[in-house]
């Protein structure tokens, strides 16, 4: 299974906000498989780094921090999320100008 840089932005965006894999998969609508297999790979490449809760006595509880290379990535990824964004917005906008002026040609010729 390949991670997209979708759904790496997606678990960058908030595992450092969340309270474990549970957390995470719960609140992206992820299975736990899935939200497994991405965080120990995004703590393969070295973007995120996983802390024991320090107040838990349950030995899978984690906390999962973003490393100053998975800050980087974060940043990198949402500067391309938000070029993405904006280029649809864009092609969105032209669709818009040509569907008025199809009206506007259709309203002229009735």
């Amino acid at each position: 299974m390949a991670i997209t840089e979708e759904t790496s932005f997606q678990v960058l965006s908030i595992v450092d906000k969340c309270d474990g894999q549970a957390d995470v998969a719960q609140k992206l609508g992820f299975s736990l498989g899935k939200v497994n297999f991405i965080v120990k790979a995004l703590v393969d490449k070295g973007l995120v780094k996983m802390t024991n809760f320090a107040t838990s006595d349950k030995k899978r509880n984690y906390k999962y921090l973003l490393t100053p290379e998975g800050i980087n990535e974060k940043l990198a990824l949402t500067e391309k999320f938000i070029m993405r964004k904006q280029a649809e917005y864009e092609q969105l906008q032209q669709q818009l100008a040509e569907t008025r002026a199809q009206y506007d040609n259709i309203k002229k010729v009735s």
